[in-house]
């Protein structure tokens, strides 16, 4: 039996942190807490979502209305205490959100 040579892709996912907030990015590492995204964004602000749930799997019906800093090649959250797959549809939300800026 053949094994296949294609990988699995990294999920995305939605992470909330003890005191950090909330990040969106591609799962690279997972070791307790401690939890490795790679371009990943900040969730600093959302509108158009009640919670963080509903914005992974449906993503923001406002996106003039979020806050999401620019994605950053890495980021190493140590205090994760939630972890969220996010939809395609809601990733997509996510990534047409302007960059927010001061």
């Amino acid at each position: 039996m053949q094994v296949s040579a294609k990988k699995a892709a990294k999920p995305y996912v939605m992470v909330r942190t003890y005191s950090a907030g909330v990040f969106a990015g591609t799962l690279e590492r997972r070791d307790g807490k401690e939890v490795e995204l790679s371009n990943a964004r900040r969730i600093w602000y959302w509108q158009g979502a009640a919670s963080i749930s509903q914005l992974a799997l449906e993503g923001t019906s406002k996106p003039d209305g979020c806050k999401f800093p620019p994605e950053v090649p890495k980021v190493i959250l140590t205090e994760a205490i939630e972890i969220l797959d996010v939809t395609e549809a809601a990733r997509a939300s996510i990534a047409a959100v302007k960059p927010w800026r001061q």
